[in-house]
C-alpha cells in the first residue's frame, strides 16, 4: 500500500527524473478489453473504470511515479455523441483522475507517486486519425473554445499536472497555453513530432518556445513519435525553452489510421533513455505500445547508480 506523500511535481524534476507510464490502451487492450470503439479507452470510464484503475496500477508496480490518466480522448463533444450529458462527462473526467489516485493508494511502493490529468489534441476527439496531421481549419479562439471546458474539470479534480499531450499543431499548442492560467494547476507540453517539425509541419523550435515564458509549463517536449525522433528533440526542446523535458515516444511501431492497426518494428530499448538524460529530460516513459516490461527497464535504467 502506498502511502508516501507526493511533493509538488516541479520540485522533483529540479531535482531528478521521474519515470512516466506506457501506453493506457496497449495495457488495457492486454487485458482483454475492446478498444476498436470510437471513444477509445475513455469509453472505459463510463463502462470499467476499475479496468483503468488496475492498468494504472500494472505501471506504477512496473516501476512508473507518474501516471496519465484515460481522459486523452474523453471530451464533452465526444461522450454527447453517446447521449452522455455535461454533468455525467463532468464526473468521468474527474473520475479518471480518481482511478489514477485509487491506483496510488493500492501500489505496493514507497516512493513519492503522482498523477497527470490527460489533455489530448482537437483531433482524438474526431477519431479520425487528424490528431497525426494538425490543421485543423478551426482558428485558435475556436480551439481554445474547446478546451477550456475539459480542462477546467480536469484541473477541479486537483491532478499534480495536466499533460497537454501529443499536440501537432502550434496554433493548438497556443490555444492550451491560454487557458491554463488560472487553473491552479501546472502543465507540460508535448507535441507528436515528425523529425525536426510538428506534425502539422511547424518547426519544432518554433512550436518550443511557445512555452518558454509560461510559467504554468514546468516541462516541454515530445511523445507519440518515434524513439529516433525523441533523440532530437530532446536537447532542442531544452535548448529553446531552458525547461525540463519530458518524453516518451511510442514503441518505434507506426499506427495506420486507414487499418487501425500497427505496422513495423518496435525500435524503443531502455538505453536509450539515459541519453535522454543527459540531454535535459527529466520526465521519461513511453507511449503507444510500450508497456510495463518496457517501463520496468526504463526505471531500472534512470534509477542506477551512476
Amino acid at each position: 500500500m502506498h502511502t508516501t506523500p507526493a511533493p509538488a511535481l516541479a520540485g522533483l524534476l529540479a531535482a531528478g527524473t521521474a519515470v512516466l507510464d506506457g501506453g493506457m490502451s496497449n495495457q488495457l487492450a492486454a487485458a482483454g478489453h475492446d478498444l476498436s470503439d470510437e471513444l477509445w479507452s475513455a469509453r472505459l470510464l463510463a463502462e470499467d473504470a476499475g479496468a483503468i484503475t488496475e492498468a494504472h496500477l500494472a505501471y506504477f508496480e512496473a516501476g512508473a511515479d507518474v501516471a496519465i490518466t484515460a481522459s486523452y480522448q474523453a471530451t464533452f463533444e465526444g461522450f454527447a455523441r453517446r447521449g452522455i450529458d455535461h454533468g455525467r462527462t463532468t464526473a468521468l473526467l474527474a473520475l479518471s483522475v480518481g482511478s489514477a489516485r485509487e491506483a496510488a493508494r493500492r501500489a505496493r511502493v514507497s516512493r513519492p507517486l503522482w498523477v497527470a490529468a490527460s489533455v489530448g489534441p482537437y483531433g482524438a476527439m474526431l477519431a479520425d486519425g487528424s490528431e497525426y496531421r494538425g490543421r485543423y481549419g478551426l482558428s485558435v479562439a475556436e480551439l481554445e473554445r474547446f478546451h477550456r471546458p475539459r480542462m477546467e474539470a480536469l484541473a477541479a479534480a486537483e491532478p499534480d499536472v495536466l499533460a497537454l499531450e501529443t499536440i501537432p499543431d502550434t496554433d493548438e499548442a497556443e490555444a492550451l497555453l491560454r487557458v491554463l492560467p488560472g487553473l491552479g494547476v501546472p502543465a507540460w507540453l508535448s507535441y507528436s513530432a515528425t523529425g525536426d517539425r510538428t506534425r502539422a509541419g511547424q518547426p519544432l523550435e518554433d512550436a518550443f518556445a511557445l512555452a518558454a515564458e509560461v510559467d504554468e509549463v514546468v516541462a516541454v517536449g515530445v511523445n507519440c513519435c518515434t524513439p529516433e525522433d525523441a533523440d532530437h528533440a530532446v536537447a532542442l526542446a531544452a535548448r529553446v525553452t531552458g525547461k525540463p523535458v519530458v518524453v516518451y515516444p511510442n514503441s518505434g511501431e507506426t499506427w495506420d489510421a486507414g487499418a487501425r492497426a500497427w505496422r513495423g518494428h518496435a525500435t524503443f530499448t531502455a538505453e536509450r533513455v539515459t541519453g535522454w538524460r543527459e540531454s535535459g529530460a527529466r520526465l521519461i516513459g513511453g507511449c503507444c505500445r510500450v508497456g510495463p516490461k518496457t517501463v520496468s527497464a526504463i526505471a531500472a535504467t534512470l534509477r542506477r547508480p551512476a
